[in-house]
């Protein structure tokens, strides 16, 4: 069964493809830590849980990818 995304009908705004996810080749840290694992699919970047790979997904474009990850490197999602 091919794993769901977080698109919904309707959204204004919302550009992105409804992505087949099932052949996704999913990959996790390199430390092996945390609960996220990652592909790239189609030009774009796909998120899940791993602890719940049936969950949807989460989609980004390369530039909200990009935008994601250097948030994260500066401590924008730190616990404070």
């Amino acid at each position: 069964m091919a794993e769901s995304t977080t698109q919904q009908r309707g959204l204004t705004g919302w550009h992105k493809p409804d992505l087949d996810l099932s052949n996704a080749q999913w990959q996790s840290s390199s430390r092996g830590l945390g609960d996220v694992q990652i592909a790239f699919v189609e030009g774009f970047i796909a998120m899940r849980n791993s602890g719940r790979p049936e969950s949807p997904s989460l989609i980004f474009t390369p530039a909200e990818w990009g935008a994601f990850v250097s948030g994260a490197r500066e401590g924008e999602f730190d616990l404070t």
